[in-house]
């Protein structure tokens, strides 16, 4: 099975997800955002394929970068796609997708759907 997922090594909900994958015998290829934006196209992709608005992966403790990117829980998705392209550190991670689907994997065990 392959796997694709966000990731920010500093996350520990995304490590966690990560050596889920690897303990399956999984090596997911890992887009580390901060340093490889995703980019908004991407981002639109991610909410059609999860069937899920925009504010539910947005990093909403990221309190100094939802007040610079002007944005709240009532924005619009384009809004909060432009915010999270503009500012990746907004993006809630790991997100990731296989080939049963791609899911915010928040806590780490939600990953486990997807396997």
């Amino acid at each position: 099975m392959k796997a694709w997922m966000t990731f920010n090594p500093n996350c520990g909900t995304a490590r966690n997800v990560r050596d889920m994958l690897r303990s399956r015998g999984i090596e997911p290829d890992i887009r580390e955002y901060l340093k490889a934006p995703l980019t908004r196209d991407e981002l639109a992709a991610l909410l059609r394929e999860m069937a899920v608005p925009a504010h539910t992966i947005v990093r909403w403790k990221e309190k100094d970068a939802v007040l610079t990117a002007g944005v709240n829980e009532a924005s619009g998705d384009d809004a909060l796609l432009d915010a999270i392209a503009a500012q990746p550190v907004l993006l809630n991670r790991p997100i990731v997708r296989t080939a049963k689907g791609t899911k915010l994997c928040r806590p780490s065990e939600a990953v486990e759907a997807l396997l």
